[in-house]
């Protein structure tokens, strides 16, 4: 985990395409922090019992919302897909991925996207066939889903080691 996204509060008095992009990489550095000194058995096991949700594969899964989101579905690039009809969502990392190469994914796939988003304005449409939804709705939907992946990461991070977040 090479620190490429920083956990830096947005500013809470900005411009509208300030405001969602400085929340979202907020977001994003804090799935980095929270996931931040777990080794690979850690980040596998599952600690809340009732629920097969990993920390690496939050992890996973965080990285496939950003290239369906932003690359495929919003920029229309031509890009495989996160996962198929067979791993819906992909919670479940693969045996050669490790925690450090999950984090290293997620920072790339979160570059691409901010790259996507910096080059279009708010009210731009979806590329993607079947998609009308415009990259102001695209941040908002990312700045739900990843907060709430957020906490989910909290109550595993709390199972695992006793570590509470923010």
């Amino acid at each position: 985990m090479d620190g490429t996204l920083e956990r830096a509060r947005p500013a809470d008095d900005a411009p509208e395409r300030e405001l969602l992009t400085g929340m979202l990489d907020h977001l994003r550095g804090s799935v980095v922090a929270k996931v931040a000194g777990l080794d690979d058995e850690q980040a596998l096991r599952r600690s809340v019992p009732a629920s097969a949700l990993t920390a690496a594969g939050l992890v996973k899964h965080l990285t496939g919302v950003e290239r369906y989101w932003f690359s495929i579905d919003f920029a229309g690039l031509p890009l495989d897909p996160p996962w198929g009809d067979d791993a819906p969502g992909a919670f479940v990392p693969g045996p050669e991925e490790s925690l450090a190469s999950l984090v290293a994914g997620y920072e790339a796939e979160c570059a691409r996207s901010a790259e996507v988003a910096a080059g279009a304005a708010l009210d731009d449409r979806a590329r993607a066939d079947d998609c009308a939804f415009t990259l102001r709705y695209a941040l908002v939907h990312l700045i739900q889903e990843t907060a709430r992946h957020c906490g989910h990461l909290d109550l595993l991070r709390e199972s695992i080691d006793g570590q509470t977040g923010e």
